[in-house]
């Protein structure tokens, strides 16, 4: 079923007085007169109420053009803020030649058959795809060169493309893809193709507007929580807490309540299924649900001695050991040692999670917001008893997911509740069930050991990762290993009935604030710069590598150095003439090297964190505005949960369940951040995720040159070193 989304929020399709009171608010995805298309730029293509263009002829799974010109370039990934919907259009576009401001833009379906890894997850989108894209628009490309050179009967080497043209110099001559197009299509697809040096993109590396913006902006409905469908029932569910299971709910009298059609029981969950959102929160709130609990319950208590018994732990799993680390401690001549902890936090998304189900006789439709829309697929069949083939995927813009749409638990609910009530259904989760239904990143405690020879050198280097429900929460391969004589670096981990999953820079986002912390510490005990002293490190590694080194060591220095120039390090000096108090940190992590410099001040005897230098190499930036907005978010998301988030437990219930009592990040607690990206030519490398981990320990190191006081825990604002000083 073909679907488009009106265009606006204000043409709601219903509102209704709901019995009970509330209103019912909807926004249908129907086909519309009203529909409006909108380029990248802001340029109405398609007016309201204008008659829409002519079909386009398709080139490939990516592009087609129509007669008039208009180019529409399918996205196929999800788009989950990331700007994907944005950057692949623009690859594909760079090498078709096209003009930016005739192009459209669509969100495909899922499709396996013609896209590969329609995933949002471990920015991995560009550097998968991104050979794939070039060649999609420069196939679409030659073809209409070939389409042109055959109607003026001249050779295809002779014919040259510009912003949506085929041009003939020779001769004066020029096409537009509008007026080749349908001959084009029928031009067999050429088996090789050349593709653009990178001297002559004309989009790739500018500043482009989000495609979504001005839909965003006037409010169209782009969101899963915008989706509505004519007869769709709505649905929510009451989890247990961690560690408890249903014994008995007041169905009969939720039942009896205006607006409900059904109370299910399943999976030891109980959901209210009803005619409008309000109703059914209302029945939701008047549950009464007897629960059991069981020996799994845990507190926040329990978490902190399961920590000290696994750091005493003498059979953990060794993950990497170079050299003899025993006899590096025994002959050190002095040993450094500190342990860093961080919290369970929650994903907190600003678009709860939903989804829309029809489950019928012959298949599934499934519509909303996921990262992995494959998932949610085959996880549907197979609930179901049918082919994967039978279930259709089509995916909303996500507002926010973090790692948390990369599981299709809440698909799956949706699925089941259709199932059973036999009618189209939208599952929304409210904030507290966002928050306190899982999945949760982990929590960590690490036990770093240095030992360091009589000149200061690091001669031995010990980690330990503690965690629940991390498996191994350590990067045993990551920087400082390949550079030490003597390392070990082992795990043990901790079973828990707290759900846990994926949270933005898996692992990296908290153990990059405690290497990269515990690194300082150590320079400062070998009294040396803490640049310096991670440069010598680099310079080891590369003259004399211990064992393997699977990071890029050239690249890693280029972050450094081009954040000492930009930051001033060491030298730069404020307004008043004295020193900038700075912190440093840099990491590698999903394919790219990240460093930051944090400056903070003491105000009226408080440290205050004013600026934030992030210096990135990703390869080749694709869109300027983009990936600068990516840069920041991260870095804007590394603060706010280092210095404030915090989920703790009590007998399995989670203690923070909305905004009242879980503390993020305010506007006048961001600080400036500035951004600069490594100009090295390579090919793209992640972006979504690698600013966030070195966030935390470039702040950190800040708080401690101003303060004296070393933060060894998150969050920040609960650290006993911080509290002191705030």
């Amino acid at each position: 079923m073909k679907s488009t989304i009106n265009a606006s929020r204000r043409n709601f399709l219903k509102i209704a007085s709901a019995a009970g009171g509330g209103l019912l608010l909807g926004f249908g995805w129907s086909e519309a007169a009203g529909a409006v298309d909108v380029a990248a730029d802001g340029t109405v293509l398609a007016a309201a109420g204008a008659a829409p263009p002519a079909p386009g002829v398709g080139f490939n799974s990516y592009l087609s053009i129509n007669p008039q010109g208009i180019i529409t370039i399918l996205s196929p990934n999800p788009e989950v803020g990331q700007g994907i919907k944005t950057a692949f259009p623009i690859v594909v576009a760079e090498e078709l030649d096209a003009d930016w401001t005739k192009v459209v833009v669509e969100q495909a379906p899922l499709d396996t058959k013609k896209f590969e890894r329609q995933v949002a997850g471990g920015s991995g989108s560009i550097p998968h795809s991104w050979t794939r894209l070039r060649k999609a628009g420069a196939t679409a490309r030659l073809m209409l060169m070939e389409a042109a050179a055959k109607r003026w009967n001249v050779p295809v080497s002779e014919c040259t493309t510009a912003t949506g043209f085929v041009l003939h110099t020779a001769s004066n001559r020029k096409l537009s893809y509008g007026d080749l197009a349908t001959e084009a299509a029928r031009i067999p697809v050429p088996a090789d193709v050349k593709l653009k040096d990178q001297k002559d993109f004309k989009l790739i590396g500018q500043s482009i507007k989000n495609v979504d913006n001005a839909g965003i902006i006037t409010g169209k409905p782009l969101f899963g929580l915008d989706f509505y469908r004519d007869g769709m029932l709505f649905a929510m569910i009451q989890r247990p807490a961690f560690g408890y299971t249903f014994k008995s709910v007041n169905d009969a009298a939720i039942k009896a309540m205006p607006g409900i059609t059904d109370v299910l029981t399943f999976d030891n969950n109980v959901a209210v299924v009803g005619k409008s959102t309000w109703q059914v929160r209302k029945a939701k709130d008047a549950l009464k649900i007897e629960w059991t609990k069981t020996d799994a319950t845990e507190s926040t208590t329990d978490h902190n001695r399961i920590f000290t018994e696994l750091l005493a732990k003498p059979d953990a799993t060794v993950r990497r050991k170079d050299g003899d680390v025993e006899a590096a401690f025994k002959g050190a001549a002095k040993v450094v040692t500190a342990e860093y902890q961080c919290p369970f936090l929650p994903h907190s998304p600003m678009e709860p999670m939903n989804f829309f189900a029809h489950v019928q006789a012959d298949g599934a439709e499934l519509v909303g917001p996921t990262q992995t829309p494959e998932l949610a697929r085959n996880e549907t069949a197979k609930l179901l008893g049918i082919a994967p083939e039978k279930v259709t995927v089509q995916l909303t813009r996500m507002g926010g997911g973090f790692g948390r749409r990369l599981k299709a638990d809440y698909v799956i609910e949706a699925v089941q509740i259709s199932k059973r009530v036999n009618a189209p259904v939208k599952l929304i989760w409210t904030r507290e069930d966002d928050m306190t239904g899982g999945s949760y990143r982990p929590a960590v405690r690490y036990r770093f050991e240095a030992a360091l020879d009589a000149q200061g050198n690091m001669i031995g280097y010990k980690l330990r990762g503690a965690s629940i429900n991390a498996g191994n929460a350590t990067r045993e391969d990551n920087f400082p290993a390949g550079a030490v004589d003597n390392l070990l670096i082992d795990s043990a981990d901790h079973k828990s009935a707290i759900t846990t999953g994926p949270w933005r820079a898996p692992i990296t986002n908290f153990l990059a604030f405690a290497e990269q912390s515990f690194l300082d510490e150590v320079a400062l005990a070998a009294g040396k710069d803490p640049v310096q002293f991670r440069l010598e490190l680099l310079d080891k590694a590369k003259a004399k590598p211990v064992g393997a080194v699977k990071y890029d060591i050239d690249r890693m220095k280029a972050v450094i150095n081009l954040a000492v120039e930009k930051s001033g390090w060491g030298t730069r000096k404020g307004a008043d003439g004295k020193p900038v108090t700075q912190g440093f940190s840099v990491y590698f992590s999903h394919r790219s090297y990240v460093a930051q410099v944090g400056e903070v001040a003491m105000l009226k005897g408080k440290p205050v964190l004013q600026k934030v230098y992030a210096i990135a190499d990703c390869g080749i930036v694709i869109n300027q505005s983009g990936s600068r907005q990516q840069v920041t978010g991260c870095t804007v998301d590394g603060i706010g949960h280092a210095m404030y988030g915090n989920m703790t437990f009590k007998d399995g219930v989670p203690e923070q369940n909305n905004y009242n009592n879980y503390r993020l990040i305010r506007g006048n607690e961001i600080p400036d951040v500035e951004v600069h990206f490594v100009n090295n030519g390579i090919d793209p490398t992640g972006l979504g995720e690698p600013a966030l981990p070195p966030t935390g320990a470039a702040v950190g190191n800040a708080l401690f040159k101003a303060t004296g006081k070393r933060i060894r825990s998150q969050p920040f604002i609960e650290d006993p070193a911080f509290k002191s000083v705030s």
